[in-house]
Order: C-alpha cells, then structure tokens, then sequence
C-alpha cells in the first residue's frame, strides 16, 4: 500500500523500499479549463549540491538534454498533450549512480509557453507525482497537489534527497512564475 503523503511531508524511501536500486517518479495532471490551446506540461529535475544549486548545468535534466553525465538521472520522454491514463510523464533516478555531491534532485512541471498562451496551473487539475520502484512496477509513495496555484507556470513537485545514508522522498508543490527560465535560474543554471 502507497503511502499518501500531504504537503511538506516526506517518505524514507531506504526503509520503505530497502531494495530499491531504480526509482520511477511518475508525473499526471489533467486539463480543467481552456480556451481550444493545447497545453503541453513538460517535467525537469535539478541535480543539486549542498548549496541548492546545480554544480554545472549538466544537472538539469529536461527535453533538450534527457540524461546526466553518469546516467542517474534520466528524463523518460515528452508527453505533449497529457491525455490518456497514467503518468503523462517520468523522471527515472538509479540511487546508486547518483554522485555523491548531489545531495537533492528537485523534480518540476512546467507549462510549456505558458505566457504566450496565458496558461497557468490554475488551469490544470489532478496534479500528482508519485515515487515507483522500478523493478516491480511498485508505487511507494504518492502526493496529490491540491494547490489552487492559479498564476504560476511552473511548481516544484517533490524532491529526493539524502538524509543520513537513507534516500527519502519529500512533497514539495511550491509554485513559481514565469516558467522554465526563472525556474532553472532559481536553481543555479546559466539560461
């Protein structure tokens, strides 16, 4: 059974899934309000080091560069419409690749052109992002983003982090304006 976390809430992944090696973080939402636009959310992960920042931009994982360097990180592939069940889009993480300085691997949704199309997460509904082990196809985690986040473009989903020599899993769902760019420069990439 999943456990259902609230806002601000965190899983110790190590102790709840000890054999995990490959995690899922699978990614849905719905669209709830439009005007005929397609809506395109896009997901992204921020590799970051003690200091909250990327160390290069090499650590932000996206559609225009979908793996790290080592490979731990791994963006699973453009959903551009959302439609159908299931997560739209994936983010795979193998715990054990990822460098020992990266002690935070942030995992966001963005509304792709957004401004020009006057889209914001107030329009999107069913929001969720979900931790999965990989080797069973089995969810260890889930957070529902109940958040009326009617400006923002962009939102930070949840975050993995180290804790000790555990791996844990904490609800984030904070909201940021402007979308990718200001995102990606909040985490220290040069845009």
């Amino acid at each position: 059974m999943a456990i259902s976390l609230q806002k601000g809430g965190n899983v110790n992944l190590s102790k709840t899934a000890p054999t995990m090696s490959k995690m899922i973080v699978g990614l849905g939402w719905d669209v709830r309000a439009t005007d005929g636009a397609a809506f395109d959310l896009d997901a992204s992960a921020f590799m970051l080091s003690s200091s909250g920042k990327v160390r290069s931009d090499k650590d932000f994982i996206f559609y225009n560069q979908p793996k790290s360097d080592e490979g731990s990180v791994e963006y699973g592939g453009d959903n551009k419409t959302g439609t159908g069940e299931g997560d739209d889009e994936t983010v795979i993480v193998e715990l054990s690749k990822v460098p020992a300085d990266v002690e935070k691997i942030a995992v966001c949704v963005t509304i792709h052109e957004a401004e020009t199309r006057r889209q914001n997460f107030g329009m999107v509904s069913a929001a969720y992002v979900r931790c999965v082990d990989a080797a069973g196809n089995t969810e260890i985690a889930k957070y529902d983003l109940s958040e009326d986040a009617s400006i923002e473009t962009a939102m930070i989903f949840g975050e993995i982090y180290r804790s000790g020599g555990d791996w844990k899993f904490k609800a984030i769902g904070q909201g940021f304006q402007g979308g990718l760019a200001p995102l990606a420069k909040n985490f220290g990439v040069n845009v």
